[in-house]
């Protein structure tokens, strides 16, 4: 079998319970999660040959597809360059179980009234030529070669987009948030803060170096004090600041902008605390870098919340029946090869090969606040530096390759507050709502199994 006949039948060409995304059930099954109570058992120990295995509501099940399905769960559960797990009874029940929950679930899909249009499929189509390097006469005539008709193979793909949409919605009205439910996180991560005050406050800062003499210590504080003295007498603060001072605001005359009183050392504090926006601290303050002169520009009080804001930017490739996870991850190892080689840039890569809405921003994903991603996603991100390139991730959407533009630090008021913990709250309760959705399908289906020929 060609390689490519392989990755489009890693799968073994039947649905995914959408676009890599819900394969999340197989995997959790992997993992030891619970699963469904099956209504069957499977009897025989093997199969031989193919035959029809369980008739889902209008949908089949064949032997071949469940030894197709059991080769995918081992890859998956194996460890990187170890042996495969062996086959047991526990892991082709498994198999059969996710594999007749794909099709109650696809039937209830088609049956849900929504529609997926031509030109949807025609772009997942270019998709899955782009990703295996062929032109679309190429990948017709591939498909053809490996006798793949191409007619079922579209028909697939708009399965699979179709899943998708439905599971979103099914899922998401699943996943309703009180109010309740919101002040209670908020108040469990705000406990014991306290609204924060920043301060702007310009300085004039005259520099004496490590192990300076007395003299000089004296010659450095007399020009400090001689600053202070034409500040007091009149003259333009800022003026004489980016005459005088040896700091690196001196061009914006001193000023060193916003900032968290947490942020600034302690002694600027107690100098300016008494102090009203304009008026410049009355006397000289020393430190361990040199003599200050201080003025207070603004005051203010923040009620909000501080956090830290994220930039990042993702490639995401979605395993699907043309594209295995072994292979999607070694794609994604292949380009964080060339970004660090210089030979491709994140955002070229990104444009050309990302399957989500950002690749033609390159890839980039905007400022964000803590709790915007799913989980798996946000805490590889935030291991990472600025600068900082991910191995590949992988989550419920497919499998990232991360990159953290820059941090810095933000406040949310209390609609942004609140607005936060309500995402955060329905991406904690998503995955418990899909299983139980999915479950409660598997329930309701019509499920026949047939004994071996």
């Amino acid at each position: 079998m060609t390689d490519f006949l392989r990755r489009l039948r890693s799968f073994g060409l039947v649905l995914a319970v959408s676009l890599g995304a819900a394969s999340a059930l197989a995997q959790l099954q992997i993992r030891g999660a619970s699963s469904p109570t099956p209504q069957v058992v499977v009897r025989a120990p093997s199969y031989s040959g193919d035959y029809i295995v369980a008739v889902v509501n209008s949908e089949l099940v064949t032997a071949a597809e469940v030894e197709q399905r059991i080769e995918r769960m081992r890859m998956a559960g194996a460890p990187r360059g170890g042996p495969l797990p062996p086959v047991t009874d526990q892991l082709r029940q498994q198999a059969l179980d996710s594999l007749i929950e794909e099709r109650a679930l696809l039937t209830y899909a088609r049956d849900s009234g929504m529609r997926v249009d031509e030109a949807e499929i025609d772009r997942a189509v270019q998709s899955i030529a782009t990703q295996n390097k062929l032109t679309m006469p190429q990948l017709r005539e591939r498909l053809r070669s490996e006798g793949l008709d191409y007619a079922r193979f579209r028909a697939n793909l708009r399965d699979q987009i179709l899943l998708e949409r439905v599971r979103e919605r099914e899922v998401g009205q699943r996943t309703r948030v009180t109010d309740a439910e919101v002040d209670k996180f908020i108040a469990e991560r705000t406990t014991g803060s306290a609204p924060d005050t920043e301060l702007n406050i310009a300085q004039i800062l005259v520099i004496v170096p490590e192990g300076a003499s007395a003299e000089t210590v004296a010659q450095r504080q007399a020009r400090a004090e001689a600053a202070l003295a034409r500040v007091r007498g009149g003259e333009d603060f800022a003026t004489v600041a980016r005459e005088v001072s040896e700091d690196a605001n001196r061009a914006r005359g001193g000023e060193m902008g916003l900032r968290p009183v947490s942020r600034l050392p302690d002694t600027f504090v107690a100098q300016v605390r008494d102090l009203q926006p304009g008026q410049v601290a009355p006397s000289v303050l020393r430190s361990g870098a040199g003599f200050h002169v201080l003025k207070l520009l603004d005051r203010r009080e923040v009620n909000g919340v501080r956090i830290t804001q994220t930039r990042a930017r993702h490639i995401l490739l979605r395993p699907s029946p043309q594209l295995s996870a072994d292979v999607a991850r070694q794609r994604l190892l292949d380009m964080r090869a060339q970004i660090e080689r210089g030979s491709a840039s994140f955002e070229a890569l990104a444009r050309q090969f990302s399957e989500d809405g950002s690749a033609a921003q390159g890839g980039d994903l905007g400022w964000v606040n803590p709790g915007s991603f799913v989980p798996e996603f946000e805490e590889a991100m935030n291991r990472l530096p600025i600068g900082g390139l991910s191995q590949p991730v992988t989550s419920r959407f497919g499998i990232h390759l991360i990159e953290v533009v820059d941090r810095r630090e933000a406040t949310l008021d209390a609609k942004q507050l609140r607005e936060q913990a309500r995402l955060a709250l329905r991406e904690q309760k998503f995955e418990q709502a899909y299983l139980e959705w999915a479950k409660d399908l598997r329930s309701r289906a019509y499920v026949e199994m047939r004994d071996p020929p």
